[in-house]
């Protein structure tokens, strides 16, 4: 219950975070461009606080409902506007000001990424050596010539300082089909190039977990015991399985490692299977069903545990660190990378190439809120950068209802030279609140299954 408290906790302040930054960008730049703005809200419904500031007695509020909030400002289509006040009325600025102002909250978002990454590779963030512990047998890498032990010192020229460093460098060169040139130090100190061919990888393995399971590289990790380090909501915690749980038998069959154990719940997704633990010296049996999880080409089985792991050797950790303009382009790069990797596999999602199940809801997002945010503030930060780019990106997008829509039609009007009729606006907003309300069940549907089946 305390887990589910601080999940909760997580996300309301990440959301909150996030949602101002974009509903700012809106207000700043409105403001500097002499529209008078009414009210500032974060959330929706009735206030739960507000306040009046300045020589406006602009209503500074709090929402109910924190999924969300708006800058609403003086126009004529929201109520009657003095005389006096016309000029800075939103619907009669020029075009190009208005499709400033409705730019500035993406464009916030966006900002706010790039200056979350520069402050955490300012400071430093913790990650483990990028030595390869292991290559699975028959796997890309296999063929590439990639050994345990294996350093790798360079991607494409381009430096790698932890086993996490250039991650969304490798999701962008995936989805592209292209060829990596990885340096590596073996394990007599020699550097040798190997060539890593993507050119036939399959798009629907482009995922979490593209690295293990798509491409065949294991990164060093500290031994896992089959004991529960960890557990969210889903088939082993509704089973009554706890933190702290030994586990010793799936199904019959003894379970000595943790990857004995992932081996044996992955080969039965959806069928029961009888687990023994051994939990303050009794042993307890459960019988849990594996939700049945896409990865890549095929189904597998999970059951919602991660293991205890021990400590990580000092030698084996390393504080990924730049100085300012180097932590600047990492930032700037980032951002970059994630939100076109964003645009494109939304791209592959409308061409059916990759699963509409990777899209995630509140429900998930509050799960990596609390987990980012319990391993401490530099992992939160950049789960905050990672959100706020994916909120810049899917409000550009071109649907009306959200900030890209509502630049659409002021493209056509700038370039038609008249604002669209009433008529087709209204129409594009229907279709839009019903595209949305499609996303959101989508997202909704894909975390209940993700918990209960």
């Amino acid at each position: 219950m305390m887990d589910l408290l601080y999940y909760a906790a997580a996300f309301v302040v990440a959301l909150g975070i996030l949602i101002t930054v974009h509903e700012f960008g809106h207000f700043w730049v409105a403001r500097r461009l002499g529209v008078k703005v009414l009210r500032f809200s974060v959330g929706f419904g009735k206030p739960l606080w507000s306040r009046h500031v300045g020589k406006d007695n602009m209503e500074l509020a709090i929402g109910a409902f924190p999924l969300g909030g708006y800058v609403k400002m003086l126009d004529e289509a929201e109520g009657e506007v003095p005389a006096s006040e016309m000029h800075r009325a939103f619907n009669r600025q020029h075009v190009w000001k208005r499709m400033a102002i409705v730019t500035a909250g993406p464009l916030f978002n966006f900002l706010f990424a790039i200056l979350a990454y520069w402050a955490v590779y300012m400071v430093g963030v913790d990650g483990i050596q990028p030595v390869v512990g292991k290559v699975v047998e028959g796997s890309i890498a296999q063929q590439a010539g990639f050994q345990a032990g294996d350093t790798i010192v360079s991607i494409d020229g381009k430096e790698v300082q932890s086993w996490d460093h250039r991650r969304l460098y490798v999701f962008q060169r995936a989805l592209d089909r292209a060829r990596m040139m990885f340096e590596v130090r073996d394990t007599r100190g020699e550097i040798k190039r190997l060539e890593l061919d993507l050119s036939n990888f399959p798009v629907q393995q482009v995922n979490s977990s593209l690295f293990e399971r798509g491409i065949g590289l294991i990164g060093y990790f500290p031994e896992a015991q089959p004991v529960i380090g960890a557990i969210e909501p889903g088939p082993a915690m509704r089973a009554g399985m706890e933190i702290g749980d030994r586990l010793v038998e799936v199904s019959s069959q003894p379970v000595r490692t943790w990857e004995e154990l992932v081996a044996l719940v992955s080969r039965n997704p959806g069928n029961s299977i009888h687990v023994v633990v051994e939990r303050d010296g009794k042993r307890l049996d459960f019988d849990v069903i594996p939700h049945a999880v896409e990865q890549g080409s095929e189904t597998i089985g999970r059951i919602g545990i991660r293991p205890r792991f021990s400590e990580i050797p000092d030698d084996m950790r390393v504080k990924v660190r730049f100085d300012p303009m180097p932590a600047l382009a990492e930032g700037i790069g980032n951002t970059w990378r994630m939100s076109v990797l964003t645009l494109e596999m939304l791209y592959r999602m409308l061409k059916l190439e990759v699963s509409a199940r990777n899209i995630s809801g509140p429900i998930t997002i509050a799960q990596y809120a609390g987990y980012s945010a319990k391993v401490g503030i530099e992992q939160f930060v950049l789960f905050l950068a990672v959100i706020s780019i994916s909120l810049g990106v899917l409000n550009l997008l071109p649907i009306p209802v959200l900030d890209g829509g509502h630049l659409m039609y002021y493209i056509i009007e700038a370039v038609k030279g008249s604002p669209l009729p009433e008529s087709v606006m209204v129409w594009g907003q229907q279709i839009g609140v019903a595209l949305l309300v499609g996303l959101m069940v989508l997202a909704f549907y894909n975390d209940l299954t993700r918990i209960f089946l």
